[in-house]
């Protein structure tokens, strides 16, 4: 117990976990009062699917200029700046529905604000644990992050079915644009040096290097090019039919609240167990761990209590924390000055075909229903990650020996 709180003794560390936490706890109730916002405008489906896609697009398209500033910048300086375009985005989606007066353009408009600013927060984000604890840290520090913020899922996933019905939607959205504007405030504090002061190049020349770190790596591009299926796939059929489901079938905000805590809880107890379990293959484990994450799609469109969705939706959050914990701790390996380059390439392939996944799974279902849309977009997951074991870098890749930490 004393190794896995270890990085909270360092200051620039506390920090980060706690902006992430306080940004991710308004960010649990975000999805549930967008989804339900939509849903009381329109009642369509699609119209929910492209207002998410309308986030992703401006995510994917700047993602490598977010990449290349978080190695010019201190990164907690980006996140900072993101966190406030965020929060003022949110600010005027929580007035329009407060009033009355939200359409669905403005909707769409907003979030792709929000999507751009997330494509400066990410790759900051992830370059900047490295710069705030020792490298024998590392797994403990983002299993401790993982841990806190799926916490805070859990009670703002809780919270967020009873906010939105008593309260409506638009008091879920103000809630996360305060979280974004605190979180600002206290990322605002940190001192992290520039990660990348003697390679101060051209923006292009900059792409480029991070380009040769990324594709140098059969593991890394394998297993990106697996995401940029699995993703658009598993998170437009749970993003656009999930809260559909739970409306027509499960009693609505409520119960699809309840599934996203059992996603959290899913997702704290993978965090506990990545204190204390390190696999020597780190990648193959993760990948087994993906394998599980289609469960929530099969019990969706199963006919099956809201109990055994729950259930689904718990171990499927396992799996997919193991990847995130096991995926982060090997990439930030990678050399501390080009990190968030390569997290931008990560994050761009691997979310590219979200905005299809999410833009299809509306007209998807209307063609060939909820249910069929649902059990296809499980068996294209399990398809897309069952020849990720036979790469050779994924089943050998072992971790690297690190020194023991001081006590």
């Amino acid at each position: 117990m004393r190794r896995s709180a270890a990085p909270l003794r360092e200051r620039e560390f506390r920090l980060l976990f706690a902006g992430r936490t306080v940004s991710l706890l308004g960010n649990a109730i975000a999805p549930v009062a967008l989804a339900f916002a939509v849903l009381d405008l329109t009642g369509s489906k699609t119209d929910l699917g492209l207002i998410l896609a309308a986030r992703e697009i401006p995510l994917v398209v700047f993602l490598l200029a977010g990449g290349v500033w978080a190695d010019r910048l201190p990164r907690n300086r980006v996140m900072v700046g993101a966190n406030v375009v965020s929060g003022l985005s949110q600010v005027t989606v929580a007035a329009l529905l407060i009033v009355g007066e939200a359409e669905i353009w403005q909707l769409a408009a907003l979030a792709a604000v929000n999507g751009g600013a997330s494509a400066f927060y990410f790759p900051a984000s992830g370059g900047a644990v490295p710069q705030t604890v020792p490298e024998s840290m590392l797994q403990e520090a983002n299993a401790l992050l993982s841990l806190t913020v799926n916490a805070t899922q859990i009670a703002g996933a809780a919270v967020a079915g009873f906010l939105v019905a008593a309260f409506g939607s638009g008091i879920g959205i103000a809630v996360d644009a305060a979280a974004y504007l605190l979180a600002a405030m206290i990322l605002a504090a940190m001192r992290l040096n520039v990660a990348a002061q003697a390679e101060l190049r051209s923006f292009l020349g900059e792409l480029a290097t991070g380009w040769r770190e990324f594709r140098s790596r059969t593991w890394l591009w394998a297993i990106v090019l697996q995401f940029a299926l699995l993703l658009a796939v598993v998170v437009g059929a749970l993003s656009v039919l999930g809260p559909v489901v739970a409306e027509n079938e499960l009693g609505g905000a409520k119960a699809w609240g309840l599934i996203l805590t059992a996603q959290a809880v899913g997702l704290l107890v993978g965090a506990l167990l990545g204190l204390a379990w390190r696999p020597r293959r780190m990648l193959l484990a993760a990948t087994l761990g993906v394998l599980l994450w289609p469960s929530t799609l099969l019990a969706l469109g199963g006919r099956v209590s809201l109990p055994l969705i729950m259930a689904a939706a718990f171990v499927a959050r396992i799996g997919l924390e193991t990847f995130i914990l096991l995926w982060n701790t090997t990439m930030q390996e990678i050399p501390a000055d080009k990190l968030s380059r390569v997290y931008s390439y990560d994050a761009l392939g691997s979310f590219a075909l979200v905005p299809l996944g999410l833009a299809a799974a509306g007209p998807v279902a209307e063609l060939i229903g909820i249910r069929a849309t649902l059990f296809g977009a499980a068996a294209i997951a399990v398809a897309v990650t069952l020849p990720i074991v036979a790469v050779h870098d994924v089943r050998t890749l072992e971790r690297r020996p690190l020194a023991t930490p001081n006590p």
